[in-house]
């Protein structure tokens, strides 16, 4: 295309440049690097980049040797418009290191050439794909649907980045030149490579953190009473298999070990640097960091974003510095990092004792608590792999440790104790993928609080947010630290259970009543009475009846209780206990629990000794109480039945006019419109495919009498007063009205009753069942699905069920099936089924809308009448909003 205007253009900055595209984003070596916008400040940066490139690469990007940018160039390379020139750069520091950028074309219509660059030492890190997602989320906002590209065929990278992408790509070679061309649409395919490389490089710089080859610790000191005396000998007593280098400027040695003035004067590369000094030093050993080229921060000090706005800036400042300078941060405010393997035996931490060697991967917010929780682990004999303490959190998050453990072969179950949540859907995302192989138990604090200015609404509205994202990705949330001890110790060292049948076996008959009023509590099934062998039985009878219980092939799992007799000590209970179960062969195949009340020793008689000593699979936890024991078993039994379930799909449903939809909200926003009018709220829904049963807004009598008439008898006549229209006793409504006399007198006695003469004429519907489906803001979830059957049960206690979009199948059919009362919609007592495939689609056409316009803060239906003839919706309110953050939408970036 033609240059010369965009060059001839004033460039205004303020006005033009978009900051919502610039991004910290990971590479796949686990490193850092900030993506923004070019800009004319940036010319010298961009001729020293250029002249970095290799004689080969430059020949590969421009065709020619082009040693050289000439000035009017480096002026039209600088300054774009960022509608039909745009061009990104990737910085690390105040270096360039890589540049992408398209530039519109005349023909073909709405498509842009697009090319990148990358220098030598950083090729191959995954900067070419990460630009390539970012140009094509900006190209569709200045709305482009296709890029094209002219590659060198020996450029055989470069080709294999448009390749891989993901895309639909059309090639086409002449003269050794490779044309691609390819829409910009995202695909499936280019989705799942998207989240393929972002799980690989987030887990590939958790791994750089938990496998250092080297540690600084900053602030190490030889004062017992600091920090920095603290996390460095843990690390030392840990016999870390990585070099400790204590930072020291006042003293030769630490703990006996050589210390040094700076991090720079380490004469090794350093991969970890702890650092346990005031908050106010903490800038400056960040420049010395990024000067070393330290890949990741450990930050134990306190005194940021917790002690308020100037802390909050202050820590804000030093992550963009640190994501920039290529380096993932950890903390501040942060308890530590352990890794248990041999190979590693890191304690990086302020715990001074850790838990055993085990298969438990275990992430904590709080630092305050977490060594408490490492000490609870230990106590009850649950072994980690890893555990991470984020402190505040400012950088990297549970979200990153989700995606370490999907592929950490040394984790089998995750914990993880939440106060909050950075990126909620993208922890729904990840969540539901790890839940399919890894059962992640989840503590999340804060589920009954009350703070200052917040509305009760307010709370609830996070509660059920909470549940509904938990339930949705199969996470198993309980109530306590006791709790989720109780849950991962099942979960850790038995198998799944195949289904809710349970068999209690026991010497006491209160213990087993007790065990067995618990399973039918949490929707156990006991297949038998419980078995009580008397409080004179031996071991060997006790076992033999344990055995007995776990051959039934009509037990899926079983509980054993146990009260120990005055004369024989628990533990031999125990051991035949065990034997009986491995002769039986069942300690792979059916999950047992146990309660072995005052009986000391008994853990490690039922433990089966793992590799290196600590328990491991086969080990049957024993708990306080039956009841305890029973609800970590039902727990297992719901998770078992989730990851069983199939996962569903994300369906979009047909007839659906996104493009018109989009239009009509971004002109109604410019407007200023809030809530919406009735034409508005029909012309939006129509794109979707909702229709709303044909009504009429009439002010007088005959109008009411006229539209009638065109609507069709029979009518319905409602109040245009919401205190009246949706009362239960339908004071505000008449029904059924057959023909216009029926109307007029209606309309005088709405009148009269309402005060207005504002009413409307309504077609009736089929005879249903009346519901309510609505849109909530979540201001941390983003959009909730909500729906529920209308009246008492709604409104008096609350009869509803919640979804986070996005929603697969599977999660609509549940939605609609989750309320108390919704047998009502299946023929309660011999009532017509109403439409349940009707009711689905049109809670995924409600959900897709959510999804698509973020604007739509409000969206209620109500009623939706669901008949055997389908879902007839006869109200509808809707109103638009500021758009709120979707952390998980777009091109791949850190949050």
């Amino acid at each position: 295309m033609d240059d010369s205007a965009s060059e001839q253009q004033q460039w205004e900055p303020e006005a033009h440049y978009p900051h919502h595209w610039e991004a910290d984003v990971v590479l796949s070596d686990g490193g850092t690097v900030h993506l923004r916008p070019i800009v004319p400040a940036d010319a010298d940066q961009l001729v020293a980049f250029h002249g970095r490139l290799s004689d080969r690469t430059r020949y590969y990007r421009y065709f020619s040797p082009y040693p050289r940018m000439p000035q009017r160039d480096v002026d039209r390379f600088s300054r774009v418009d960022y509608v039909n020139r745009v061009a990104l750069v990737a910085l690390l520091g105040d270096d360039i290191l890589a540049v992408g950028r398209f530039d519109r074309l005349r023909e073909p219509e709405e498509s842009a050439e697009v090319a990148f660059v990358v220098q030598d030492g950083h090729q191959g890190r995954g900067l070419g794909s990460i630009l390539l997602e970012h140009l094509a989320a900006a190209a569709r906002e200045c709305g482009l649907s296709r890029f094209v590209a002219e590659v060198l065929a020996e450029n055989a990278q470069m080709v294999r980045v448009f390749r891989d992408a993901g895309y639909e790509v059309k090639r086409a070679m002449e003269e050794g030149l490779v044309h691609l061309e390819f829409p910009l649409d995202p695909t499936e395919e280019s989705l799942a490579v998207a989240r393929a490389r972002e799980q690989a490089a987030e887990a590939r710089s958790v791994h750089n953190l938990l496998h250092p080859r080297s540690v600084a610790v900053i602030g190490a000191s030889i004062d017992p009473d600091k920090i920095g005396h603290t996390v460095l000998a843990n690390l030392l007593g840990a016999d870390s298999a990585a070099p400790i280098y204590p930072v020291n400027p006042e003293h030769r040695a630490v703990r006996g070990v050589r210390s040094y003035a700076s991090v720079l004067d380490i004469p090794d590369d350093i991969d970890l640097a702890v650092i346990a000094i005031p908050a106010g030093g903490v800038a400056e050993v960040l420049d010395a960091c990024r000067a070393k080229g330290v890949k990741a921060l450990l930050i134990v000090s306190s005194g940021f974003s917790e002690v308020g706005p100037s802390g909050r800036e202050a820590e804000s400042s030093m992550v963009h510095q640190a994501r920039v300078h290529g380096m993932r941060v950890v903390g501040p405010n942060a308890l530590g990092v352990v890794n248990t393997d041999p190979a590693q035996r890191l304690n990086a931490s302020l715990a001074p004792h850790l838990p055993g060697r085990g298969r438990t991967g275990f992430f904590c917010q709080s630092g305050a608590l977490g060594v408490a929780i490492l000490a609870a682990a230990t106590e009850r004999g649950l072994g980690v792999s890893t555990f991470v303490s984020a402190g505040n959190r400012a950088d990297l998050s549970g979200n990153d440790l989700l995606q370490y453990w999907q592929t950490d072969t040394a984790t089998d179950v995750v914990l993880l104790y939440l106060e909050s949540f950075g990126n909620p859907r993208k922890f729904a995302r990840l969540a539901r993928r790890l839940g399919r192989s890894k059962p992640i138990i989840a503590v999340k604090s804060g589920r009954h609080a009350v703070r200052a200015g917040l509305a009760a609404t307010s709370v609830r509205i996070d509660e059920t947010s909470v549940q509904a994202l938990f339930d949705q990705a199969g996470v198993i949330r309980v109530e306590s630290v006791a709790q989720m001890f109780d849950a991962a110790l099942l979960l850790a060292h038995q198998p799944l259970p195949g289904g809710e049948r349970v068999a209690i076996v026991g010497n006491s008959s209160a213990l087993g009543m007790l065990a067995a009023d618990a399973a039918l509590e949490q929707g156990l099934r006991p297949v038998v009475d419980p078995v009580d062998v008397g409080a004179a039985a031996g071991p060997e009878e006790f076992a033999a009846a344990v055995r007995s219980a776990a051959e039934n092939s009509e037990v899926d799992a079983l509980v054993t209780v146990f009260a120990p007799p005055v004369a024989v000590p628990g533990t031999a209970y125990a051991r035949q206990l065990r034997t009986a179960l491995h002769e039986a062969g069942t300690l792979r195949t059916k999950p047992v629990v146990s309660t072995f009340l005052a009986a000391e020793g008994v853990p490690d008689e039922l433990a089966v000794p793992g590799p290196d000593g600590t328990p491991g699979p086969g080990s049957v936890p024993s708990y306080p109480s039956p009841e305890r024991a029973v609800l970590a078993l039902a727990r297992a039994v719901r998770y078992a039945n989730w990851r069983a379930a199939p996962q569903g799909e994300f369906v979009r449903p047909e007839g659906v006019d996104v493009e018109r939809a989009r239009r009509l909200v971004e002109e109604w926003t410019e407007s200023g419109i809030g809530r919406l009018s009735d034409e508005q709220v029909v012309l939006l829904l129509e794109c979707y495919g909702i229709e709303v049963v044909a009504f009429r807004l009439v002010t007088d009598v005959e109008s009411a009498v006229a539209a009638a008439e065109e609507v069709g008898f029979p009518v319905a006549l409602k109040s245009a007063s919401e205190r009246l229209r949706h009362r239960t006793d339908l004071a505000g409504v008449r029904l059924d009205l057959g023909g216009p006399e029926a109307v007029r007198t209606a309309y005088r006695d709405l009148c009269d009753l309402s005060g207005t003469t504002d009413l409307y004429v309504q077609r009736m519907a089929p005879k249903g069942t009346s519901c309510v489906l609505r849109l909530m803001d979540d201001p941390s979830f983003g959009t909730l699905v909500s729906f529920g059957l209308a009246g008492p049960a709604n409104d008096l206690i609350g009869d509803r069920a919640y979804r986070a979009v996005p929603l697969t199948d599977t999660d609509v059919a549940e939605l609609i099936r989750a309320p108390r009362a919704a047998p009502m919609l299946t023929g309660y007592r011999g009532a017509q089924a109403a439409d349940l495939d009707a009711m689905a689609d049109l809670v995924l056409r409600v959900a897709s809308l959510a999804e698509d316009l973020p604007e739509v803060r409000e969206l209620v239906l109500e009623p939706v009448l669901a008949a055997p003839s389908g879902a007839w919706v006869t109200g509808a309110v809707l109103g638009l909003g500021p758009t709120p953050a979707s952390p998980d939408s777009g091109p791949r970036r850190l949050r």
